[in-house]
């Protein structure tokens, strides 16, 4: 049975959640028009969800520009689920690890519709890092830690998330953005990593894997990022992949 189509499902409670989860790091304010781009409701709709939200406190709305960002609301039901999961505990010491040896930031990350959520980040003591922490949701398609995990996901789910990705997000240059996202999944099969070098962000470059934990879990993906052109590219492909495979095994281990 369709979901949206029975009687118990309440509409508006799955589009207001739909809303929530378009905010992305990096977009901080989005107004009525790109959130109904995103998320293919109707203005109007999205203008009384959005009115809602900002009552319940759910969504800011900024005075002077009209948009919205994510208020407190929302932002203590993300924190409380973040903290408490598992894997951030028995990932976190390989994590650090991995930061302090490489000298980028180190993420873990999982999911989230067409984003990934970073469930971890770990830091190493360089005065030069990203301003990306535990909430951050980045794109699915033009990250190396989005494109790791479609990597690894079944056929038939990929399928239907190119499919939605293609309607939502890229209807004027799917064709472009498919061919790096295949790219990649073709990388992790054959060095076992994916990349993105300026291709989400001109100022980002980053390479991740897939963590592939099974027994239910979902699957998540490790990133190695920094600010581009302090790092070869060499240098991902050459220093730091080998010890992001290292830690990958090494948290798998520890799940086991």
């Amino acid at each position: 049975m369709d979901a949206i189509k029975d009687r118990r499902n309440i509409t508006s409670l799955v589009r207001g959640l739909e809303v929530l989860s378009c905010f992305e790091s990096g977009e901080e304010f989005l107004g009525n028009l790109q959130i109904a781009d995103r998320c293919a409701l109707p203005r109007s709709t999205v203008a009384r969800l959005t009115f809602t939200l900002v009552q319940a406190g759910y969504l800011y709305q900024e005075k002077k520009s009209g948009r919205y960002r994510l208020g407190a609301s929302a932002l203590a039901i993300g924190g409380v689920s973040l903290t408490r999961l598992k894997i951030r505990d028995r990932s976190r010491a390989v994590l650090q690890q991995l930061a302090e040896s490489v000298g980028l930031q180190i993420a873990l990350g999982v999911r989230d519709d067409l984003s990934m959520l970073y469930v971890e980040t770990c830091n190493s003591t360089s005065i030069v890092r990203l301003r990306l922490d535990i909430g951050s949701k980045v794109p699915l398609a033009t990250t190396a830690i989005g494109r790791a995990c479609i990597a690894v996901m079944p056929p038939p789910e990929r399928e239907a998330l190119f499919m939605r990705m293609k309607k939502v997000l890229y209807q004027s240059n799917w064709d472009e953005v498919e061919v790096a996202i295949v790219r990649e999944m073709q990388s992790v099969q054959e060095r076992g990593c994916a990349c993105s070098f300026g291709e989400w962000r001109p100022e980002i470059s980053g390479i991740a894997v897939p963590l592939v934990l099974g027994g239910g879990m979902p699957n998540f993906a490790i990133s190695a990022a920094g600010v581009a052109g302090l790092r070869s590219v060499n240098y991902y492909l050459d220093v730091v992949l080998p010890q992001l495979l290292s830690a990958v095994r090494s948290i798998r281990n520890e799940w086991d």
